[in-house]
């Protein structure tokens, strides 16, 4: 496929099949589950806000514009605040693009690209003339989007209805070709990040200079990353959404948790990888590597027809066993899981759906209409509670932590004589183990976009 910049045009330095290919097929497939779920909810026809800048509390600056989902679904634009998707049922979609009319800012510019053509497009320059390009009649349309002031004159059917919510995100979960390869280049342009990240970890870095690395071989801005990236140096590693990029370089290295990913026309990677310093303690390499066995293990079991709640059971029945095998524990594998020890140190889910969103939505739907897959009652934190289907898109992240704020408390618990308290305290400094890919449910098991040939940096 060809490299992109985030609004879609293209870079020919990528000797690969356009994602503009498969552009076609992918908007073919939205109008027809878009078709479905108007239908379901009453509607005729739908308008997808590209959302407005958010402004500071008693400032004149945004916060960095991030555009709706829902939108970037049928269009790949990331810079294109204040601009709209119509679509009816049956009909062509239509663009309706906001150029600004500003001297303080650069206005939005459409893409040059070939999956422009998919739309009927309508240049605006004011709200007004966005108006006036809908049609006169909105009342059997819906809107998606922020919920505007300005839409109590619009007469339009409802604003953000649930139940045409619940039919569009339900579907979301099954990704089209394009979706597919867009998360494919999305994996490969934040392994190269990945690895500049290594280098510079090796090199000493400090938690900046490595994410300014990884930033700086992506060729991404912060703002375009689909979230602040988690750089993690020694006992950082066990805070899980650890949000702090320390200048100072610590006095010694022990270890390196990066969970960062990059972005391609608004899907995004989720990749994590954990590294052990030179002269590291043994226990934790050996760790490192068993959780890495352990990581490709899961991997394989996914498939078609698997229920989710399965596979994190398996991870961790895998991690209390190696927690037993390690001597972390001291107590059988039955009693780690029984007693609840063993998830002092796995404290969250397996994985996620990931595309439009890292947290991608509809993970623990029964339908569209409205039914809920329950969650494990010991695992509240899972995100992802459906069968897995062809065309799903996960992420698989087993991890191993030293968390001061489980493990003080169970100090003085009942956890306290299965937890070998001399290798907690020799592992402590090294935070912890996480290692992440993106896996695509394919009919016959998965692909895995982070570890497939020509991904890896």
């Amino acid at each position: 496929m060809t490299d992109h910049d985030p609004n879609g045009q293209r870079n020919p330095a990528m000797n690969t099949p356009s994602l503009d290919v498969l552009f076609p097929a992918h908007i073919a497939e939205l109008r027809s589950r878009t078709d479905r779920a108007l239908a379901a909810a009453g509607f005729d026809g739908v308008v997808f806000q590209s959302g407005e800048p958010l402004g500071l509390a008693r400032d004149d600056q945004h916060y960095p514009y991030k555009a709706h989902p829902h939108f970037k679904w049928w269009a790949p634009l990331a810079d294109a605040a204040g601009s709209l998707i119509h679509y009816r049922t049956g009909s062509r979609p239509q663009l309706i693009f906001f150029v600004a009319t500003d001297f303080w800012y650069q206005p939005a510019t459409l893409p040059q690209a070939s999956w422009v053509d998919e739309f009927d497009v309508v240049i605006v320059h004011s709200q007004e003339d966005a108006r006036a390009a809908l049609p006169k009649d909105l009342s059997r349309t819906a809107w998606l989007g922020d919920p505007l002031a300005e839409l109590g004159g619009y007469g339009l059917a409802a604003v953000n209805p649930d139940g045409l919510l619940r039919g569009l995100d339900y579907t979301r979960a099954r990704k089209t070709p394009y979706e597919i390869e867009c998360l494919a280049e999305a994996n490969r342009i934040a392994l190269r990040g990945h690895a500049a990240a290594a280098d510079c970890f090796v090199r000493g870095g400090s938690e900046y200079d490595i994410h300014q690395a990884f930033v700086g071989a992506c060729g991404q801005r912060e703002q375009e990353l689909p979230y602040n990236a988690i750089v993690a140096l020694n006992e950082a590693g066990s805070v899980l959404h650890y949000q702090i990029l320390q200048r100072h370089r610590p006095t010694r290295h022990h270890s390196l948790l990066i969970d960062a990913g990059a972005t391609c026309r608004g899907y995004g990677s989720d990749i994590t990888r954990s590294y052990a310093a030179s002269g590291a303690d043994s226990t934790f390499v050996d760790l490192l590597a068993q959780m890495d066995d352990l990581q490709r293990h899961l991997c394989a079991l996914v498939k078609p027809g698997v229920d989710w709640r399965e596979i994190h059971q398996a991870a961790v029945e895998k991690i209390a066993a190696l927690l037993c095998s390690s001597g972390i524990l001291r107590c059988s594998v039955e009693e780690a899981l029984s007693s609840g020890t063993a998830r002092l140190f796995f404290p969250h889910g397996i994985g996620h759906l990931l595309g439009l969103q890292v947290h991608d939505v509809g993970g623990v739907m029964a339908d569209d209409r409205g039914g809920m897959i329950p969650k494990p009652p010991l695992d509240p934190a899972l995100r992802l509670t459906r069968q897995l289907e062809s065309g799903f898109v996960v992420t698989m992240e087993p991890g191993l932590y030293f968390v001061e704020a489980l493990l003080k408390p169970a100090r003085s618990s009942h956890h306290a004589p299965r937890i070998n308290w001399d290798t907690i305290d020799a592992l402590a400094p090294y935070g912890g183990i996480r290692i992440e890919d993106n896996l695509v449910v394919t009919d016959s098991g998965v692909r895995n976009l982070t570890r497939e040939r020509g991904a890896v940096a």
